[in-house]
């Protein structure tokens, strides 16, 4: 697109990591899921329009893996103000779609700020009843839909689910030394095409509501 192709939309940001996955995922898992979920909504609207994704963010959680890069929590919160801020000055509404869990303190951080400037922003990520919670059942099944070639099955491990508190406490290398935390063993392409569906309808409704 060109500015002048650019017309008052709602602008659709996904937000990534740049983290290990376990084994078997890339490092740019959460990257893919929410770039597809944010294209998945602009063909369901045609008011919205994609931005390029974030792909580094808040992932403190996942440090002492190889490949895994953070800008820590505070950054994270400025940077989603200030694409908020920049995107606002031509742009009526913002949507940042959200596919990293560790993102969830800067994002309530950014809200804050945005419920205080009276912005149209709306934070969103997903919500899967049963879900495990990093490279387990879900992000694998996801993964085989939306990039087969990148997932490496003959090298699939099952991981621990320890309590949150465990886990903001120690960090996921102390607790789960192969990265995963929940059981990629039963992962399928069906499941992930399912999951991928309730997720996208999940993400119109939550824009449809938000919209006057």
């Amino acid at each position: 697109m060109t500015w002048t192709d650019v017309d008052d939309p709602i602008v659709v940001v996904p937000v990534g990591s740049c983290e290990q996955h376990g084994p078997h995922l890339p490092l740019h898992t959460d990257r893919i899921v929410a770039t597809a979920l944010a294209d998945d909504l602009a063909v369901r609207r045609k008011d919205c329009v994609v931005a390029p994704p974030i792909t580094i963010s808040a992932s403190g959680e996942h440090g002492g893996f190889p490949g895994t890069l953070s800008i820590g929590t505070d950054v994270m919160a400025e940077v989603i103000v200030e694409i908020a801020r920049s995107a606002g000055t031509w742009a009526g509404r913002i949507v940042f779609v959200n596919g990293h869990g560790g993102n969830a303190a800067a994002m309530q951080r950014a809200n804050a700020v945005f419920e205080h400037e009276r912005r149209d922003v709306l934070i969103w990520w997903p919500q899967e009843p049963g879900a495990d919670p990093h490279a387990g059942h879900t992000e694998t099944s996801l993964m085989l839909v939306l990039a087969p070639d990148e997932v490496r099955l003959e090298r699939r491990e099952a991981g621990p689910i320890p309590p949150m508190a465990e886990l903001v406490r120690h960090g996921v290398r102390e607790l789960s030394p192969n990265g995963v935390l929940g059981d990629p063993s039963r992962a399928s392409t069906e499941a992930g095409a399912a999951i991928f569906r309730r997720l996208s309808d999940q993400l119109e409704i939550a824009v449809a509501d938000w919209v006057p």
